[in-house]
């Protein structure tokens, strides 16, 4: 896996994301499946984790879990998180982004397959573009914690977030564990993958970590997972952001007289280098495969 730091489009400093890129064709252990256009399934293994199904007016979709998924991520052990100081700074996202970026390259129940990936700080909904940094208010409302079964109504619910499993509750010990190191602000963020056939996020690692940081009224921090642009959408982006560059520049540089040509010069290059800095780090569709037949309502009984 080659691996590249990302850092903001006019502030090299500023850590945002690290680009994962893999080269090796592989299925992956978890894998979102389609059929018929509005049936998803997503599978780990052997076993279905959640089956949902497209409404007919495509205004949302309806979901079940089961009780079988598993996280790609070992357990944090509290030594390991105590050694990854400065929360909430851009290097302490840096390393917590390497060290799933290992545990992900290495899982064989992880959704990585071959392609170029981004793990990064942005939420992409707005007004909460980066997250860790205030109370847990909005954040309650973003967590679709029913269970086992839920909907989504894309007109008012899209960019939420998933459980793939039961969320814990307050009171339970790793959840209390957390709680403690939520109050010393060392708590690790959780892990999410951006899901478009859902028009939401899912909770990959870190269900208990989310508890504990609602818990202690602190907005959770996170690390979202997304497949990034392909080439060929980079390439074809970069042209036009480059074209309409040039374009501009042109005009300032004509017999044309402008108002304050160095301020428009600066604002054309701030557009350029925002625009190639969301080429590097917007999310692209999620990739599906064919479901099987085992998987589909009423062709058979899925294996769960």
């Amino acid at each position: 896996m080659h691996r590249t730091n990302l850092t903001a489009a006019n502030d090299s400093a500023s850590w945002v994301g690290l680009s994962l890129e893999l080269q090796r064709a592989t299925e992956p252990g978890l894998r979102p499946e389609a059929a018929n256009g509005n049936q998803i399934v997503l599978s780990q293994g052997p076993h279905v984790v959640l089956s949902a199904r497209i409404d007919d007016d495509r205004g949302g979709v309806a979901y079940s879990r089961t009780d079988h998924y598993r996280s790609p991520i070992a357990p944090l052990r509290a030594t390991e998180v105590r050694a990854v100081s400065e929360r909430g700074q851009p290097s302490w996202y840096t390393r917590w982004a390497h060290r799933f970026a290992d545990a992900l390259e290495a899982s064989p129940i992880g959704p990585l397959h071959e392609g170029r990936w981004v793990l990064s700080r942005r939420l992409a909904r707005e007004g909460m573009a980066r997250t860790g940094d205030g109370p847990a208010r909005p954040w309650r409302s973003l967590l679709l914690d029913e269970h086992p079964d839920g909907s989504i109504d894309w007109f008012t619910g899209s960019w939420r977030v998933v459980p793939l499993r039961r969320m814990p509750t307050p009171g339970e010990g790793r959840v209390k564990a957390y709680r403690k190191q939520a109050r010393e602000g060392i708590l690790p963020p959780a892990l999410l993958w951006w899901f478009s056939g859902l028009n939401c996020y899912v909770v990959l690692d870190g269900h208990a970590r989310l508890v504990a940081a609602l818990a202690e009224n602190r907005e959770p921090a996170v690390l979202v997972l997304s497949r990034a642009p392909s080439g060929e959408q980079t390439r074809t982006g970069t042209d036009r952001a480059l074209s309409a560059y040039h374009l501009t520049m042109s005009v300032l540089d004509g017999p044309h007289p402008v108002t304050d040509r160095q301020g428009a010069a600066r604002d054309a290059s701030r557009l350029l280098a925002t625009q190639l800095h969301h080429l590097a780090v917007d999310y692209a569709p999620t990739r599906a495969w064919p479901m099987p037949a085992a998987h589909r309502p009423g062709l058979g009984t899925p294996r769960v």
